[in-house]
């Protein structure tokens, strides 16, 4: 039970690797509130938790809203009295190269995979303090350091997680408040289904073709990165902070 006592709000947990997550969670103790942009799946993945055993609430919300978010936290003190946990999972996927990618598409993807995760920390610091420190984990990607083709403002959001997380890590540190990343490889979603119908190809076919690429060949399952996230999150990783860990089956090795 490593998150016992500890209260966590988990953005994005409606599918993918923050629904894996958010069971995780419960698993080893902790409540859970759950936040998607999808409501029913916010309330799908809610009851899922419930009916393993654990507390949890929903709320549907977009962070890229400020008011939004705010909302959120005051829903889970409201709900839980207090907060441990931040994990930042939310995702805006949009693909292209540079002459492909409007306005539009730069402030959907840059409200959610940055100021989203702003947003959310912002929102959640008082809380933090109060408790004396906590952990915040961002989910950044194995995106966040290579470069790959047609993806010019997903890849650009990423490393600005990756930096935000540096930055925030170093003016937390002497508050107790722990904040690292989590860099998935290619790792089986609806995210990468929908990825694999952008790029014309079956589900059988896109798994084969996204494991090429790692040592293991083969895709990583979304409780694989629910595993390292509750490992920063909880107090076995109280001694690391500002780090990012990678969880791509060896993709990047070199």
């Amino acid at each position: 039970m490593r998150l016992k006592y500890k209260n966590a709000i988990i953005t994005g947990s409606g599918a993918g690797i923050g629904k894996a997550t958010a069971l995780r969670f419960v698993e080893e103790g902790a409540r859970v509130m759950v936040v998607d942009v999808n409501g029913e799946d916010a309330k799908k993945t809610a009851k899922i938790l419930r009916d393993a055993g654990g507390q949890a609430e929903y709320q549907q919300a977009d962070v890229s809203d400020f008011k939004a978010v705010e909302r959120v936290v005051q829903a889970t003190i409201s709900s839980f009295g207090s907060l441990q946990i931040l994990v930042n999972n939310a995702a805006a996927f949009v693909f292209g190269k540079i002459e492909e990618t409007t306005a539009e598409n730069w402030q959907k993807v840059l409200g959610v995979n940055i100021i989203g995760y702003a947003n959310m920390v912002q929102a959640v610091l008082p809380h933090l303090r109060a408790n004396g420190g906590g952990a915040i984990v961002n989910v950044a990607s194995v995106s966040s350091y290579i470069a790959q083709p047609a993806f010019v403002p997903y890849n650009t959001t990423k490393g600005g997680i990756m930096q935000m997380t540096r930055c925030l890590a170093l003016d937390l540190a002497l508050e107790n408040i722990r904040v690292n990343g989590v860099c998935p490889g290619s790792i089986f979603t609806q995210a990468s289904e929908n990825h694999m119908k952008y790029i014309g190809v079956s589900v059988e076919e896109g798994r084969k073709l996204f494991g090429q690429g790692s040592p293991m060949k083969r895709m990583g399952e979304p409780v694989e990165i629910a595993n390292g996230i509750l490992f920063l999150a909880s107090d076995e990783a109280s001694f690391v902070t500002g780090a990012h860990l990678v969880i791509d089956g060896g993709a990047t090795i070199d």
